[in-house]
């Protein structure tokens, strides 16, 4: 309860100097004063009504997390809110969680979230995995990248760029776990997006854990990857040792397919790429989009006053 407390407290301050700061920059007038502190009340009014929890958590029938000191798990519904209502991505229903550090903030430009979700394609062969030339790969996506560009076009969507490798692919042939990252850019944005992706292999699918963040994050993504992966595991029945044959369905794409996001051809190039890249910080619209320089620069200098202030 007490760290409830402390937190809002500084959650408080840090919109309170937040607008201090904002007053005193003569390159705001009052509408964009205005914009900006409701923006940071709609911010702090939902980061209060975040449930966030740690310990076991029952995130499906087949998968468990244990999380850990450090972190919080964000429920289905409450990652709906942010993910949807205040970040602006398009609705789905496939969303579990998400999981982020104990010092989170849905308005915090800098923080990153890593969003969880189950895909139930069958069991993902592996057989491959030794022999993918990721260089190659990276080379023939964007490639790809023109055609797959058309047809976001046709439906609505902005341009995505593949920058390259942000972290190159590794998978953990005995944990059954695979993480890769990449460097994108979206609709010619200033600033690079990084899309982290863990994928945890099971009996039935996979466990997707889909790190969305600015590109300035990843090594403090990187940095917490070993612990991420250990976070989440397929209960008894469920993993991937269990997996039967006879009688269990088998996905149409194998560890390389799950990278190169080739999931079936007959599924489009638009859903391939939907389905790929499931979801990156888009709150850069409206306010967030006008005022993201100045709100991340005044985030940052005030976290680090109320920071100084509470140590003193």
């Amino acid at each position: 309860m007490f760290k409830k407390y402390v937190s809002l407290t500084i959650l408080y301050s840090i919109a309170f100097v937040t607008c201090v700061n904002a007053y005193t920059d003569p390159e705001m007038d009052s509408i964009e004063m205005a914009q900006l502190m409701n923006y940071y009340a709609e911010a702090n009014e939902l980061q209060e009504s975040i449930e966030f929890k740690d310990g076991i958590i029952d995130l499906s029938e087949r998968i468990e997390l244990t999380v850990p000191e450090g972190y919080r798990y964000i429920n289905k519904k409450d990652a709906e809110k942010i993910l949807f209502d205040f970040w602006g991505n398009p609705e789905s229903d496939f969303v579990l969680g998400m999981l982020v550090l104990d010092s989170f903030h849905v308005a915090n430009y800098e923080d990153w979230a890593f969003v969880l979700s189950e895909e139930l394609d069958g069991y993902v062969e592996d057989e491959d995995a030794e022999d993918i030339d990721y260089d190659d790969m990276l080379t023939e996506m964007k490639e790809e990248e023109e055609e797959i560009n058309a047809e976001r076009a046709a439906a609505g969507y902005g341009p995505i760029h593949t920058i390259g490798w942000a972290s190159k692919p590794y998978y953990d042939s005995e944990a059954k776990i695979l993480h890769w990252a990449k460097e994108l850019n979206f609709d010619g944005a200033e600033e690079n997006t990084l899309n982290y992706d863990v994928r945890i292999l099971g009996r039935h699918g996979l466990l997707s854990m889909n790190a969305v963040g600015t590109i300035s994050a990843l090594e403090d993504v990187k940095k917490h990857v070993p612990e991420i992966i250990h976070i989440a595991k397929f209960k008894e029945g469920s993993t991937y040792s269990d997996f039967n044959p006879d009688i269990d369905k088998v996905a149409a794409y194998t560890v390389g397919g799950l990278v190169a996001g080739k999931i079936l051809a007959k599924a489009g190039i638009l859903a391939l790429i939907l389905k790929n890249i499931k979801f990156v910080i888009i709150a850069l619209i409206g306010v967030f989009s006008v005022f993201k320089n100045k709100i991340l620069a005044l985030f940052t200098s005030s976290k680090a006053t109320t920071t100084e202030e509470l140590d003193s």
